[in-house]
């Protein structure tokens, strides 16, 4: 509260003023792991984006979930699918987020009982993934962007009936079909 003018004061009871601080320095990138706004780009690049390593916390939760097939492995589905996951999330300029991973794996079947066609491409494509990094980057640039753009409730309901679809391979043509 303060002391009404008629009140006495020595200098020790003046209000003190602060130092002025100077105004503030532009920031620019200029350590190697900083995003900057110019991120180069390209087939072997990937998806630049902010704390894309949480990825590996939230895939835990899937772990237990999955569904495979007699030859798959869970270390090549979750490798596989790290890689839609984290493009989706640096779409939106954001971390990953659970629903991230949650579309991905719902993409490639990981989550159901996947159709027999779906199973047949993705078995080879996935397996020892961790020594062809060319076919991680095919994986995570397989979906459309327009089907990365939808919720996991939107997925949800367009899989399996339109798995094809959701994967980019709507010209593709079904075996046996004349």
């Amino acid at each position: 509260m303060a002391a009404p003018e008629y009140v006495p004061s020595g200098l020790a009871g003046q209000p003190r003023r602060g130092l002025s601080l100077p105004p503030a320095r532009p920031w620019t990138a200029e350590r190697p792991a900083d995003l900057g706004p110019d991120q180069p780009l390209g087939v072997s690049l990937g998806n630049p984006g902010p704390d894309q390593g949480y990825a590996l916390k939230l895939v835990r939760h899937f772990e237990d979930r999955l569904v495979l097939t007699p030859g798959e492995h869970a270390e090549d589905a979750i490798l596989g699918c790290l890689g839609v996951a984290l493009r989706r999330a640096s779409m939106f300029g954001r971390a990953p987020v659970i629903h991230d991973l949650e579309i991905a794996f719902t993409l490639w079947g990981f989550l159901d009982e996947a159709p027999e066609e779906l199973v047949a491409l993705r078995r080879p494509r996935f397996q020892a993934l961790e020594h062809h990094y060319e076919e991680q980057r095919a994986i995570a640039n397989q979906p459309p962007e327009s089907t990365l753009r939808l919720t996991p409730a939107q997925v949800r309901s367009r899989w399996p009936a339109e798995w094809r679809a959701l994967l980019g391979l709507e010209g593709a043509t079904r075996p046996g079909a004349a």
